[in-house]
């Protein structure tokens, strides 16, 4: 089973895993928008490297990151962060693929990581997955192990939830 797994927004994180094996890991495919270079999605890019991991539709499943409007974020970047969350609802829509959502608190307490700091997911991304030390050693992969932790926690909780 392919599982992707993805922590939402521009600097957000991909993870495709296939058999709880990390097949490949992505930062969120960015581009460059208007005078001031202001960053958007590359929306067809991320559909394109969805629909380049994915073998059959009904092998595969895309995990989202259920996140809401925090205190203090300003109405631009919430405007961004809602337009990334629809492209991605709305690319998993096109390719026919299934979409589940995950609230943060959820996963992380499945993890341990509830009252952790930030950076907590990225040591225990290591600590299950040790030969990506590399690729989740800057402080901005961060994303990425969020990415690879809400995958793997659909497939830990999956066969649970339909019993």
């Amino acid at each position: 089973m392919i599982i992707i797994g993805i922590d939402p927004g521009l600097s957000g994180g991909i993870a495709i895993l296939e058999n709880n094996k990390v097949k490949e890991l992505f930062d969120m495919p960015v581009m460059s928008d208007g005078k001031k270079n202001k960053k958007q999605l590359n929306s067809a890019l991320l559909a394109k490297l969805v629909k380049d991991h994915i073998n059959k539709i009904e092998d595969s499943v895309v995990i989202v990151e259920q996140v809401n409007a925090m205190p203090g974020q300003g109405v631009t970047s919430m405007f961004n962060f809602g337009q990334t969350f629809g492209a991605i609802k709305g690319i998993c829509a096109t390719l026919e693929l299934p979409i589940f959502f995950v609230r943060p608190a959820k996963w992380k307490k499945h993890f341990e990581l509830i009252n952790s700091s930030k950076d907590a997911s990225r040591t225990k991304a290591i600590e299950m997955y040790p030969h990506l030390a590399e690729k989740l050693s800057r402080k901005k992969d961060v994303n990425k192990s969020d990415a690879i932790l809400i995958a793997r926690f659909y497939s830990e909780t999956r066969f649970k939830e339909e019993s």
